[in-house]
């Protein structure tokens, strides 16, 4: 049986938020709800919790990483959305470069 080696992120930010942010607890409640976090909700209760200088942003985007089921989510709300490179790099403060080399791996 093979166990389940992702983080339980679901349960790290119910008891994160209401330890030491119980005032955050009605922006943050839509994530908590869901039956497990993806990606994408992680770095938005990090951005909601943790409101950061822009200069802490630019060094942890340097360290985000992302599994293949957020990337091709990401590129889907590219085509849904009509936006361009510039534009989704922007949305989701990625680079330019990064949203094309997605794009080429996955023949987007």
């Amino acid at each position: 049986m093979k166990k389940n080696r992702t983080p339980n992120y679901k349960r790290i930010y119910t008891d994160l938020i209401n330890k030491w942010y119980p005032d955050r607890l009605d922006e943050c409640g839509v994530f908590l709800k869901k039956e497990r976090l993806e990606v994408l909700d992680v770095i938005e209760l990090n951005e909601i919790l943790f409101k950061q200088t822009k200069k802490i942003n630019e060094i942890n985007q340097k360290y985000r990483s992302y599994d293949k089921d957020t990337i091709l989510w990401i590129l889907n709300y590219q085509v849904k959305q009509g936006l361009n490179n510039t534009q989704l790099a922007n949305h989701f403060k990625l680079s330019r470069t990064t949203v094309i080399s997605w794009r080429k791996r996955f023949d987007i």
